[in-house]
C-alpha cells in the first residue's frame, strides 16, 4: 500500500471541488470522487431534471390549451432523443472538469471510495489500481447524500431505479409506481406523467409534500390527483415479478390493502448522508441522530476538517452547498478570520413540480407550533389580470407577516413561475426591506404574473389596517 500526504484532501467532486482557486496553487491537493465528477446535482439531481421538466411542462400545457382555444396535443414522445439532448451536453461537462483538475500539476484526483483508519488518515479503494493510505493536513467532507431505501420485500426480485437512474431509462414506461411523495417524488411524477406515463404516487403521509406549508401541501395534492394516481396514507408490503416484465406492488392503507401493476418502480423516499460510509468517527467528526456530520458555525467538523452541502445536512440544496462551499474556501485560507455560516437568513427553495412551488421562511404550521406571533394571507393568480389570462384557478400566493404587517416571516407560491415570483420576496426579506417598501417603493410591470407578489403584499398591509 502506498502513503502519501497532502495539504488539503477534498472528499466529493460537486460542490467541494469548488473550493480549490488559485490562492492555492502551492498546495498539494487531493481529490476523492466515487462516482462521477460534479457531483450528484450536475450528473443526476437539480440540472438533469429541470431539463426533463421543460419538454414535460410543454407537452402539459398542450394538453390543457383547449381552455385558451387552442386544438393541440400530444402526438409523441421521443425519449431516447430527450435523454440524448439532456446528457449529451452533461456528460462531457463532468468529463472535462474532470480533466481539468486531473491537468493541475498540484492536484491528484483519486477515483474510488474513501474510509478513514485514523486521525486524519484515510484509505481509498480503486477499482483496477492498488490501495491507497493518504493523510491531510486539512480535509474537507463534501461527500453528499444518497437515496435512502426503504426495506421492502421483494426489491431484490426486480429491477428498480433511485433519482440515480431513473432519467437514463432506455425507453419511457407505460406504468410508472413511485413510492414517496417529497421533492423528487412530485419532479419525476411530473415529468413521466407529462410525457404519458401513467403513474402512481405511493406516500406515507396523507397529502404529497408534507414539509410545505399546509395549504401549499395540500393543494398541490389535490391538482396532482387530477393528473397521477395518487395512494395516500399507504405503505409498501412487498414488490413481486410478473412473468411478462413488469411487477406487482402490494400496499396496505387505512381504506384496506391495493395492489398496483407497474412496468418501472422508482424509489424516492428520501435522501441519507454518506458521513457513516466514510467511518468520520475515526476522525473525530461527530454524526447527529439522522447521520448528519456535525459542525460549528464555521463548518468546523474537528481540528482541522470541515464539512458541507448534503454531507452536513443542514439544507440539502445545492445553492446552500455553494454557499458553505465558499465559506469553507474563505476559512482554509483565512483561518486568522473565520467566516461564520448564516443560519440566522432564511434560506429559498423550489420544487419543479407540476405545479411549480417556491418557498422561503416559516410556514403557518412552523409559526403555530412554535407560538411566533404572526398574521396571514393568500391571494389567488386568477385575481390578477395574467393569472386571469391563464385561466388559473388553482394557484396562490400566501404570506406570513408579523402582527404589525412590517416584515415578512415567510413567502409560498403555487403555481406557473413560482420559482421566479418568490425571488422577489427572497431578495426583500434577505435585504431587510419592510412589507411596505416591497409593495410601494417598486414598480410591477403590468400585466406580467409578477403583480401577484405586489397585490399579495398589499393584501399584508390592508389586513393590519382594517
Amino acid at each position: 500500500m502506498t502513503n502519501e500526504h497532502f495539504d488539503l484532501i477534498i472528499i466529493g467532486a460537486g460542490s467541494g471541488n469548488s473550493i480549490i482557486n488559485s490562492a492555492m496553487d502551492h498546495w498539494k491537493i487531493a481529490i476523492i470522487e466515487r462516482e462521477t465528477f460534479g457531483g450528484t446535482c450536475l450528473n443526476k439531481g437539480c440540472i438533469p431534471s429541470k431539463m426533463f421538466v421543460l419538454p414535460a411542462e410543454i407537452a402539459h400545457d398542450a394538453r390543457a390549451a383547449k381552455k385558451l382555444g387552442v386544438d393541440a396535443s400530444v402526438n409523441s414522445v421521443d425519449w431516447p432523443s430527450i435523454v440524448e439532448r439532456v446528457f449529451g451536453r452533461i456528460d462531457p461537462i463532468a468529463k472535462g472538469g474532470e480533466r481539468y483538475r486531473e491537468s493541475l500539476p498540484n492536484v491528484t484526483v483519486f477515483h474510488g471510495n474513501a474510509t478513514f483508519t485514523g486521525n486524519k488518515k484515510l484509505v481509498v479503494d480503486m477499482p483496477g489500481a492498488p490501495t491507497v493510505e493518504i493523510t491531510g493536513d486539512r480535509i474537507v467532507l463534501a461527500a453528499g447524500a444518497r437515496s435512502f431505501v426503504p426495506d421492502i420485500p421483494g426489491l431484490d426480485a426486480i429491477n428498480w431505479h433511485t433519482s440515480d437512474t431513473i432519467m437514463r431509462l432506455p425507453s419511457l414506461p407505460s406504468r410508472l409506481v413511485i413510492v414517496g411523495g417529497g421533492f423528487i417524488a412530485a419532479e419525476m411524477a411530473g415529468v413521466f406523467a407529462g410525457f404519458g406515463s401513467q403513474v402512481t404516487i405511493v406516500n406515507r403521509s396523507g397529502r404529497l409534500l408534507m414539509i410545505e406549508d399546509d395549504d401549499v401541501s395540500q393543494r398541490f395534492t389535490n391538482v396532482a390527483r387530477e393528473y397521477l394516481n395518487v395512494v395516500t396514507g399507504a405503505q409498501a408490503l412487498a414488490v413481486s415479478p410478473n412473468d411478462d416484465g413488469s411487477f406487482t406492488l402490494d400496499v396496505t392503507t387505512a381504506m384496506g390493502d391495493v395492489s398496483v401493476e407497474a412496468d418501472v418502480l422508482l424509489i424516492a423516499a428520501g435522501r441519507t448522508p454518506n458521513g457513516a460510509q466514510l467511518g468520520v468517527e475515526l476522525t473525530g467528526v461527530g454524526l447527529d441522530a439522522k447521520g448528519n456530520v456535525i459542525t460549528d458555525e464555521h463548518l468546523v467538523a474537528a481540528p482541522g476538517i470541515w464539512a458541507l452541502g448534503d454531507i452536513r445536512g443542514r439544507h440539502q440544496l445545492k445553492h446552500w452547498a455553494n454557499l458553505e462551499a465558499k465559506i469553507v474556501q474563505h476559512n482554509l485560507l483565512h483561518p486568522e478570520s473565520p467566516r461564520v455560516v448564516p443560519d440566522n437568513k432564511p434560506v429559498p427553495y423550489a420544487v419543479f413540480s407540476h405545479p411549480q412551488i417556491g418557498a422561503i421562511g416559516l410556514t403557518e404550521r412552523a409559526a403555530m407550533r412554535d407560538q411566533i406571533p404572526h398574521i396571514v394571507i393568500t391571494h389567488e393568480y386568477r385575481h390578477t389580470a395574467y393569472g386571469w389570462a391563464l385561466e388559473d384557478v388553482t394557484s396562490f400566493v400566501k404570506l406570513l407577516a408579523d402582527p404589525t404587517g412590517t416584515y415578512l416571516l415567510g413567502a409560498h407560491i403555487i403555481g406557473p413561475q413560482a420559482p421566479t415570483l418568490v425571488q422577489l420576496l427572497v431578495q426583500g426579506m434577505h435585504l431587510g426591506n419592510t412589507v411596505s417598501q416591497m409593495a410601494h417603493d417598486v414598480i410591477y410591470i403590468h400585466p406580467a404574473l409578477s403583480e401577484v407578489v405586489e397585490q399579495a403584499l398589499l393584501k399584508v398591509l390592508e389586513t393590519v389596517a382594517s
